[in-house]
Protein backbone atom coordinates (compact mmCIF):
# COMPACT_ATOMS: atom_id res chain seq x y z
CA UNK A 1 0.00 0.00 0.00
CA UNK A 2 1.49 3.71 -0.92
CA UNK A 3 0.99 6.34 0.99
CA UNK A 4 -1.64 8.08 -1.23
CA UNK A 5 -3.89 4.75 -0.90
CA UNK A 6 -3.69 4.74 2.74
CA UNK A 7 -4.73 8.88 2.58
CA UNK A 8 -7.66 7.68 0.36
CA UNK A 9 -8.42 4.69 2.72
CA UNK A 10 -8.00 6.72 6.04
CA UNK A 11 -10.31 9.56 4.44
CA UNK A 12 -12.89 7.00 3.32
CA UNK A 13 -12.60 5.19 6.97
CA UNK A 14 -13.11 8.84 8.84
CA UNK A 15 -15.51 10.30 6.33
CA UNK A 16 -12.91 12.64 6.09
CA UNK A 17 -11.54 14.85 2.96
CA UNK A 18 -8.18 13.59 1.10
CA UNK A 19 -6.18 16.63 2.38
CA UNK A 20 -7.46 16.38 5.75
CA UNK A 21 -6.35 12.90 5.95
CA UNK A 22 -3.16 13.93 4.10
CA UNK A 23 -2.55 16.27 6.92
CA UNK A 24 -3.34 13.94 9.88
CA UNK A 25 -0.84 11.19 8.30
CA UNK A 26 1.91 14.31 7.92
CA UNK A 27 1.21 15.37 11.36
CA UNK A 28 1.16 11.60 12.59
CA UNK A 29 5.02 10.62 10.83
CA UNK A 30 6.47 14.43 11.90
CA UNK A 31 5.57 13.28 15.68
CA UNK A 32 7.03 9.71 15.37
CA UNK A 33 10.11 11.32 14.00
CA UNK A 34 10.34 14.05 16.78
CA UNK A 35 9.96 11.37 19.51
CA UNK A 36 12.44 8.50 17.98
CA UNK A 37 15.14 11.70 17.38
CA UNK A 38 15.09 12.31 21.93
CA UNK A 39 18.21 10.42 23.37
CA UNK A 40 15.58 7.52 24.75
CA UNK A 41 13.38 7.32 21.50
CA UNK A 42 10.32 5.21 21.82
CA UNK A 43 6.65 5.63 20.28
CA UNK A 44 3.93 2.70 21.89
CA UNK A 45 0.59 2.19 19.94
CA UNK A 46 -0.92 -0.69 22.33
CA UNK A 47 -1.95 -3.26 20.51
CA UNK A 48 -0.39 -2.37 16.99
CA UNK A 49 3.39 -2.12 18.30
CA UNK A 50 6.58 0.24 18.75
CA UNK A 51 8.63 2.24 17.05
CA UNK A 52 12.20 1.99 18.86
CA UNK A 53 15.55 4.04 18.52
CA UNK A 54 18.73 1.56 18.58
CA UNK A 55 22.10 1.95 18.19
CA UNK A 56 24.48 -0.08 15.56
CA UNK A 57 27.69 -0.80 16.80
CA UNK A 58 30.78 0.28 14.42
CA UNK A 59 31.71 -3.34 12.72
CA UNK A 60 34.03 -4.66 9.58
CA UNK A 61 32.32 -5.84 6.48
CA UNK A 62 33.08 -6.50 3.10
CA UNK A 63 32.82 -5.24 -0.08
CA UNK A 64 31.21 -8.05 -1.75
CA UNK A 65 33.02 -6.49 -5.60
CA UNK A 66 36.83 -6.78 -4.76
CA UNK A 67 36.65 -8.79 -1.00
CA UNK A 68 38.44 -5.98 0.83
CA UNK A 69 37.58 -5.37 4.26
CA UNK A 70 35.31 -1.77 5.46
CA UNK A 71 35.10 -0.27 8.59
CA UNK A 72 31.01 0.14 8.81
CA UNK A 73 30.18 3.31 10.77
CA UNK A 74 27.80 3.13 13.84
CA UNK A 75 24.74 4.75 13.35
CA UNK A 76 21.07 4.64 15.01
CA UNK A 77 18.02 2.60 13.23
CA UNK A 78 14.52 2.41 14.14
CA UNK A 79 13.14 -1.16 15.13
CA UNK A 80 9.16 -2.35 15.09
CA UNK A 81 7.60 -4.84 16.92
CA UNK A 82 4.61 -5.51 16.14
CA UNK A 83 1.81 -5.58 18.51
CA UNK A 84 -0.25 -8.47 19.90
CA UNK A 85 -3.71 -7.56 18.25
CA UNK A 86 -1.31 -6.47 14.67
CA UNK A 87 0.68 -10.33 15.03
CA UNK A 88 -3.35 -12.03 15.44
CA UNK A 89 -5.14 -10.06 12.92
CA UNK A 90 -1.85 -11.08 10.36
Amino acid sequence: MTKAELVETMAKDAKITKAAAGAVLESFMTNVTKALKKKDGKVTLVGFGTFAKVRRKARKGRNPQTGELITIKARNAVTFKAGKKLKDAI
